[in-house]
């Protein structure tokens, strides 16, 4: 409880350190979480960077073990180290650009898709011939082919649902992220090697920080841990309560090792 309270002020401090004059606002009792984040971050008096705040920390929290982030600290955690080591290691998952980079390595190609097309508002044949230029020369779209879902994301959804009620069609990089969600899917299903074409959280919400003035994609990262606590924190409790075992991987003798890769 104690570090899940701290960790929207500490990550706070590192932003204003970082990227402004190190000053940081403090807490106000009158406030949620949300909004003393948005606050001490410097945005707290744009009511719909809060809200956006408290969906961001809601879809980003812990959402299944299964993730590399959620899964680090609860092997970690397993051990009987303490939170503050166990959500440490859970950060250092997070940090790479599979995994808590994605929003960053997402943000990055719709900026130059625009710069390669040359406008930010293409059409419809421009944007699907672009994509089969991306795919014909063996690259990729970042966001998009979920090793997991079998549908678009949920997290995907709801963030475009909030672009829908607060932005509405004013910025052009959110109107190309609804225009990608609309066309990209059937080009990746007739390419035919994404099964899985659907987008995920991370094709949605880097967009929408940059909307509202928080421009430095290395800070996003910080972001996502601010939320991820909240969850893996809190598995950590039942975790505990329930006495789980300490985790062990899998071992294979060289013997084995030698027989799965001769097939």
């Amino acid at each position: 409880m104690n570090l899940i309270a701290k960790l929207p002020t500490v990550a706070a401090m590192i932003y204003r350190n970082v990227f402004k004059d190190g000053k940081t606002a403090a807490i106000n009792p009158d406030l949620d979480l949300s909004g003393n984040y948005a606050n001490q971050l410097g945005f707290g008096d744009n009511e719909n960077f809060v809200e956006l705040m408290r969906l961001y920390l809601a879809i980003h929290a812990d959402h299944e073990g299964g993730n590399a982030s959620a899964h680090t600290c609860h092997l970690v955690g397993s051990t009987l180290s303490d939170p503050y080591l166990s959500f440490s290691a859970c950060l250092n998952a997070l940090a790479g650009p599979l995994h808590g980079l994605a929003n960053q390595e997402v943000l990055k190609f719709i900026t130059g898709a625009v710069e390669e097309m040359g406008t930010s508002t293409p059409t419809d044949q421009e944007l699907i011939d672009y994509t089969w230029s991306l795919l014909n020369s063996k690259r990729v779209v970042p966001g998009y082919g979920h090793a997991v879902l079998r549908v678009p994301d949920p997290r995907f959804v709801c963030q475009a649902q909030f672009a829908e009620k607060y932005i509405g069609t004013d910025d052009h990089l959110v109107n190309l992220v609804g225009q990608i969600f609309r066309l990209v899917p059937d080009v990746l299903l007739e390419h035919g090697k994404a099964k899985n074409p659907w987008p995920n959280v991370d094709s949605h919400s880097g967009v929408l920080l940059q909307h509202y003035g928080l421009t430095e994609m290395n800070y996003y990262t910080v972001l996502f841990g601010v939320s991820r606590g909240i969850g893996v924190l809190s598995s950590l409790v039942w975790d505990r309560a329930m006495g789980l075992p300490l985790e062990r991987p899998k071992s294979m003798s060289t013997e084995g090792l030698k027989k799965w890769v001769s097939k």
